[in-house]
């Protein structure tokens, strides 16, 4: 479809806070409630968005965003996440750290910590922590997913499972109000759940729109993580939970 003006900017509002209402739409453009529910009925039938009470949020399916536009969404929020969970994280440690935006983020936080093992599965990780002279890097094999970098099945879950590290730093592509991690690659969720199965400590990095999102694969629960890290006050539900599980909660 060929989207108007207001429809691009509601498409990029709803990429950033993963939904949008249609009375705060209204206000903001300065037109009625009538035309914004035009603009999100046209938006919801071409699959960009999906109706929600209210408003509308990003469509789920059964795949992932594009990389580039992973990487520019919530880049600030992101770069916060990394500097809180690289805090948590010692120097002389070992560590694992996923594949995804956020991940990369701590990556970048971490060029200053020295004398790390990191174990990786992501390709664009090895890439910023290279710089990182007081780092010993080891690569995981297996199938590079072209999209994004990523090593992927079962090759790469059975060398990290290899691996006993002291921190696992894992993102996810949504996480519901059950407490499950959620992601789109069955083959990506194999090294995710070998890897938390194995660290001492596992760390979950994510921001305020996996909330508002949904995908198909289950990764683990909160009771599987020590820590989480995000950049926005959880949802109560979600809180309610991380207190039940004893899952440290840093708000970036």
């Amino acid at each position: 479809m060929e989207m108007n003006f207001r429809q691009t900017e509601i498409l990029e509002l709803a990429r950033r806070e993963g939904k949008v209402l249609v009375e705060t739409l209204a206000s903001r453009f300065d037109v009625t409630v009538q035309t914004i529910r035009r603009d999100l009925t046209e938006l919801c039938e071409s699959g960009k968005l999906e109706r929600v009470y209210g408003g509308a949020m990003l469509a789920s399916g059964v795949s992932n965003i594009d990389y580039v536009e992973r990487r520019l969404l919530n880049a600030e929020e992101k770069q916060r996440i990394g500097q809180v969970c690289a805090a948590l994280v010692p120097s002389s440690a070992s560590i694992f750290i996923g594949i995804g935006t956020t991940a990369e983020a701590v990556a970048r936080a971490l060029l200053r910590h020295e004398n790390l093992l990191v174990v990786t599965n992501n390709m664009n990780v090895a890439n910023i922590l290279i710089e990182n002279s007081g780092c010993e890097m080891i690569v995981a094999g297996g199938s590079v997913r072209r999209s994004d970098g990523g090593l992927v099945g079962d090759v790469t879950a059975d060398m990290v499972r290899q691996f006993k590290v002291d921190y696992a730093i894992i993102g996810a592509s949504a996480l519901d109000l059950e407490g499950d991690l959620l992601d789109f690659d069955f083959r990506e969720v194999r090294v995710s759940q070998s890897i938390i199965r194995t660290a001492r400590h596992n760390i979950l990095v994510a921001d305020h729109s996996k909330f508002q999102r949904n995908a198909p694969v289950r990764v683990a629960s909160l009771g599987d993580l020590d820590h989480m890290v995000t950049d926005r006050p959880l949802p109560d539900p979600v809180a309610t939970l991380c207190a039940e599980h004893a899952t440290k909660v840093h708000v970036a």
